[in-house]
């Protein structure tokens, strides 16, 4: 059983990875962003997660040096992750949309960089400008969102490295089965973004009856079900008391039985884009 907010997964490079992060999506620069940062690094957390197409990177990298000072954490203590936007997809504009981030963020190195989307044609050339930043030791661990299974096996058919994660939308109502299984088959960590569905499952009869029967809330369940599924997870919260709520989940487990009624929850249900149909 997972003990802490320290606990960590090993991905197949050998780079652990916190289980549970903090999400930036949807966060604007500025103060509120600055202090969403601030208050996980203090409560705790230990990784962050943001993205070039977020336009937050720099408020991420400001929050991120102002904690390291104020709290003495290191910078090796910490896991940033950033993504490429599709735009930037092709061989020398990942590596220079890489650099990019890494001076937006201000940071020497990221600890994980991931193909935002799966653009047919271009995800392949942007692959192997990740293998080049991965070898050159620019960055820890490389990996993708939103692959479905064909376009893992299509990359892994050209690829030197293997990816490490493969971040998707994941929550009770889309449990994403069948790539979930292949990632756990070929040592790919799988990572949910939304995990708690834009807060569309807080009015759930079975989950608010689980959240009773723990004494927590839908979304620490939620959260919880993720972890014991094998499952990294990073909400996304600006509120200092959400923030430390989500990550209360260390002290209570979750029963097989219980599990599974939540698995029963599924309805491959999306509220974001379907990675083989999107327009950007």
């Amino acid at each position: 059983m997972l003990k802490n907010l320290h606990d960590t997964t090993t991905l197949n490079n050998g780079v652990k990875m916190p289980w549970l992060g903090l999400g930036t999506y949807l966060v604007e620069e500025g103060p509120e962003l600055l202090n969403a940062v601030k208050f996980a690094i203090k409560h705790g957390y230990r990784s962050i997660d943001t993205a070039a197409v977020y336009q937050n990177e720099e408020g991420v990298g400001e929050a991120i040096r102002e904690s390291m000072k104020e709290t003495g954490i290191s910078r090796e203590e910490l896991f940033i992750t950033s993504k490429v936007w599709n735009t930037d997809l092709g061989y020398e504009e990942t590596l220079a949309a890489y650099e990019t981030s890494l001076k937006k963020l201000g940071l020497e190195y990221l600890d994980l960089y991931l193909i935002h989307w799966a653009v047919v044609d271009k995800y392949k050339d942007a692959w192997r400008a990740m293998e080049t930043l991965y070898k050159e030791g620019k960055v820890k661990a490389i990996g993708v969102c939103n692959f479905q299974v064909h376009h893992l096996e299509d990359l892994m058919k050209d690829a030197e490295i293997k990816p490490m994660i493969n971040q998707v939308e994941y929550h009770p109502r889309l449990a994403q089965s069948e790539v979930k299984a292949f990632c756990e088959n070929n040592d790919i960590q799988f990572e949910a973004w939304s995990p708690l569905m834009q807060a569309k499952l807080l009015d759930n009869p079975l989950l608010n009856e689980l959240a009773a029967k723990y004494n927590k809330t839908v979304s620490q369940v939620i959260l919880r079900w993720d972890l014991q599924n094998g499952v990294v997870t990073i909400p996304k919260s600006t509120k200092e008391h959400r923030i430390v709520e989500n990550a209360d989940i260390f002290d209570f487990e979750l029963t097989t039985e219980d599990m599974e009624q939540i698995n029963g929850l599924n309805q491959d249900l999306r509220i974001g884009p379907d990675p083989d149909h999107f327009s950007f």
